[in-house]
């Protein structure tokens, strides 16, 4: 994944924080880089993030998040291991086989591991047969 670079002109640093102007406010707001790019902000390096000024009558919001906040803790690694259990776990009809649903139209259903399956092409819904191809023929 490509690295983006500072908003500014000439500058061929690499952002670290991403400015936001709320016009109705007056206000720029400072913060974290953003998870991607969009068209109205502005991504800066650390020396254009420093150095950044306003408009007079506008005021600045710069937004540092605690570092140790963005790590994952132990809550969210087991509560990702508890989703990747449940969805690997087959799951039961009343009355019934595990709850598969239908192989598309044209598919035939090969060999299963676990929760996962094998769908192979019916070469029978490609050719019509003769009758079907020309059914006026046969008169």
């Amino acid at each position: 994944m490509a690295r983006r670079r500072c908003s500014k002109p000439s500058c061929q640093g690499y952002a670290v924080s991403t400015l936001t102007y709320v016009y109705a406010d007056s206000t720029a707001v400072l913060g974290p880089l953003a998870t991607y790019a969009e068209p109205h902000c502005y991504d800066l390096c650390q020396m254009h993030s420093e150095r950044l000024t306003a408009p007079r009558g506008w005021e600045i919001v710069r937004i540092t998040p605690d570092p140790d906040a963005l790590k994952p803790t132990s809550d969210d690694l087991e509560a990702l291991a508890n989703a990747v259990r449940e969805a690997a776990r087959p799951r039961y009809v009343p009355g019934g086989d595990v709850d598969h649903p239908p192989a598309p139209h044209g598919t035939v259903e090969g060999t299963r591991r676990g929760h996962l399956r094998v769908l192979t092409h019916d070469t029978s819904y490609d050719t019509p047969s003769s009758n079907e191809q020309y059914p006026h023929e046969d008169l």
